[in-house]
Parts: structure tokens; sequence; C-alpha cells
């Protein structure tokens, strides 16, 4: 092969992999809109505990950042089906007013590997801080942008700060 032709197949090559590239940009694009429609009822925390979440203490991250208080559906983490519509966990970020805004939902199963309209969840073995055994697990920061990705497990624009003692 000349290397005219191997040129021409490197940069066919290059063209294909950008491509691929931006699909996957596009569905995570895609993914979050599905799920902002999925889910945006639990933007009043009332929807939420009114289908069964129930909250648990807002989770900071050891270098900085935050999940939320997270709104746990024990009956979703048993049965490990993955549904748009019904996240195992949906996360608020505290307000300083009291109130509660919806930032983002995730999806947990303990079979996998999992995905959830082709995005991989993340593993997390046992013993893990959660006190779970092992589990998959998909964070969609689909109400509030996320600097560091949309599937991350942090934010560093969420806090806990505001959080009332005793909650």
């Amino acid at each position: 092969m000349n290397i005219h032709l191997w040129t021409r197949h490197l940069i066919n090559l290059s063209i294909l992999s950008i491509a691929a590239t931006a699909a996957n940009a596009n569905d995570a694009g895609r993914l979050d809109e599905k799920v902002r429609a999925a889910d945006s009822r639990f933007e009043n925390v009332a929807t939420a505990t009114a289908e069964g979440y129930a909250p648990i203490p807002c989770a900071s991250g050891l270098t900085g950042g935050a999940m939320g208080i997270h709104y746990v559906n024990a009956a979703y983490l048993k049965d490990d089906a993955v549904d748009l519509a019904k996240p195992e966990a949906i996360m608020y970020e505290p307000m300083a007013d009291g109130t509660r805004k919806l930032v983002a939902v995730e999806y947990i199963t303990s079979k996998g590997p999992a995905s959830l309209e082709g995005q991989l969840f993340n593993f997390n073995s046992a013993p893990n801080r959660y006190g779970l055994g092992p589990f998959y697990e998909l964070h969609v920061w689909a109400w509030k942008k996320n600097p560091t990705g949309t599937f991350a497990d942090m934010n560093p624009d969420v806090s806990c700060d505001a959080m009332k003692m005793g909650d």
C-alpha cells in the first residue's frame, strides 16, 4: 500500500472517530432531556414523598462539591429494574430559605454491567460508604449543570451548607 492510500485511511478513521465522539455527546444531551421530561414532576418534593421516596442526609464530596439530599425509594432499590421514569433516588440541593431544589436523579441496580439509553453506569464495590453491597449507579444532572460532567457523581456547584441541623 502506498503512502497516499495510508494517509487517506488515517484521515477517514479520524473523521469517523470525531463523528462517534460527537454522537456520544449528543446522546448525553438527549438523555438529559429524556430524564427531565420523565421526572420533572419531582420539582415538588411533596410529589417525591407521595411516590414513596424518603430523604437521607445530604451527601458532600471529600474534596468539595456535593450530590445533595437523596430521596430514595426503597422499593425501586430492591427491584433492580432500571426505568427512566422511576429513578431509585432523586437529588435535591438544600437552599438557604429551607426549600429543596431538584438538581439530579440517580439510577441504581445490583445487576450489571448496567446502562440507560446507552450510557454506562459506574460500579461501586463493597464495602462502600453507603453500607450497600456492590452496585451500579448513574447520576444524571438534568436540572443543574455539572461542570465535571452530566453523569459525574459530585457536582462542585452543589452544596450542603444550607442544610439545617436535625434534617
